[in-house]
């Protein structure tokens, strides 16, 4: 038998742990594999919150080459220009285009803050390392002139069409304890905006309450329901009428997909439209969309390798003809850090069809929702920052084998101790 060609298009978490995941699933006379990605290293983006606090970057990136051909995986470092559906192609900057049977569109997505008028000019945005280190240098500015006794107002700020603000919130609360630590708090007034009606909508209840608390015990004045219209260098303007004056502004943009495939459905924003269970593209039942570069709500790196795995499981079904396997149950899990403490969420969700709210809480399934702030849960946040490039680094997907069931025992204990 002549192996089923399969092209991962993305080398983020989806792409990756699709393309490892396969591999364990099927050997290479089997399965072709081909990722294809325009980095040569896999960036653990989740930590990159402790980049503007001095963290160090270096141990964010993995290189590819080894894991890769350790698992008989070939990688193209390229760009992609576009694919030809009908003929089975991906047409990349080099000069011979690449033949699939199976295609994992996994690119992701990207910040488009132009969508706010004066956000890309006058905001410090969290998505590229540069930009975190950028923010970096901005807070110890903050501290230096709080030091010096000069007032200080940093406003963070959550504008529509973003599909995760969790980072934004963690470094609001790491910014506060940072601060404290420091003895400037005091001179520094943080305030947090948001357009979605609660804290974390996507999530329920339980976190906007924690959130709520935080910022009520932290001193941090925040606002829901507060959409943006546009961003001088000192003053952030909402539709509400009302103003805002400060001296740092931090974002969190809106989304729009990465890349943009002509021919393939997708929505107003560049996410493809997928079968919500198995990510298979409408019409284009050879063709998958798991994590950001797909059309579900919720753009989170957990809930990427729940959509990796049922694509990886439903092609390994289809290359050894046996019957469909599980497919995406979206139940996020998440550790909001805030360097005193953390948070952990357990989420299960459903689609809703309402666009101003696409996700809520399912609530035939609450028996998984669970939300809980403990000292501990920093310790949880740091084994998940070893565990995952751990696994990358040797080419195994995240959610396999004896190492991954023995941190799904812990979690779902510590869930069952530590949260309600």
């Amino acid at each position: 038998m002549t192996a089923t060609r399969v092209v991962v298009l993305g080398s983020g978490f989806a792409g990756l742990e699709t393309a490892f995941l396969l591999r364990s699933l099927l050997d290479h006379d089997q399965v072709e594999l081909t990722v294809v990605s325009d980095r040569s290293d896999f960036l653990f983006k989740p930590n990159t919150i402790y980049l503007p606090f001095g963290g160090d970057e270096h141990r964010l990136h993995i290189p590819l080459s080894a894991p890769l051909a350790r698992r008989h995986i070939t990688h193209r470092v390229t760009h992609v220009d576009g694919i030809d559906a009908d003929r089975g192609l991906v047409h990349t900057t080099r000069v011979l285009p690449i033949h699939y049977d199976r295609l994992v569109i996994a690119t992701g997505a990207t910040m488009h803050p132009e969508e706010v008028p004066g956000l890309a000019e006058h905001a410090h945005q969290i998505w590229t390392p540069r930009q975190m280190r950028a923010l970096g240098d901005e807070l110890q500015w903050v501290a230096a002139h709080a030091a010096h006794g000069r007032p200080q107002r940093v406003l963070f700020l959550v504008p529509p069409n973003n599909k995760c603000a969790g980072p934004l919130y963690e470094i609001a609360f790491m910014l506060d304890t940072w601060l404290r630590r420091k003895d400037v708090r005091h001179q520094v007034d943080i305030t947090f905006t948001t357009y979605e009606d609660r804290y974390i909508q996507a999530f329920g209840p339980r976190l906007h309450q924690v959130v709520e608390h935080e910022f009520a015990h932290r001193d941090i004045d925040g606002h829901t329901g507060v959409e943006v219209t546009k961003v001088t260098d000192t003053h952030v303007a909402y539709t509400d009428g009302t103003d805002r004056e400060f001296d740092l502004l931090i974002a969190f943009p809106p989304y729009v997909a990465s890349v943009r495939y002509d021919g393939l459905p997708a929505d107003d924003r560049g996410f493809l439209t997928c079968h919500p269970a198995t990510r298979q593209v409408v019409a284009h039942p050879e063709i998958f969309a798991p994590g950001d570069a797909g059309d579900f709500p919720v753009k989170q790196a957990f809930l990427a390798f729940l959509q990796a795995d049922a694509v990886a499981n439903t092609i390994a079904a289809q290359i050894l003809g046996t019957g469909p396997r599980a497919g995406f149950e979206p139940v996020s899990m998440c550790v909001m850090e805030m360097f005193d403490k953390a948070t952990f969420a357990q989420v299960p969700l459903t689609l809703t069809g309402r666009p101003g709210a696409p996700v809520a809480v399912d609530q035939f399934n609450l028996g998984a929702y669970r939300v809980g702030t403990s000292k501990i849960w920093r310790l949880g946040k740091k084994t998940l920052g070893l565990y995952l490039p751990m696994r990358f680094r040797r080419g195994l997907p995240f959610h396999a084998g004896a190492p991954w069931r023995a941190m799904e025992t812990g979690l779902h204990a510590g869930a069952r101790w530590l949260a309600t």
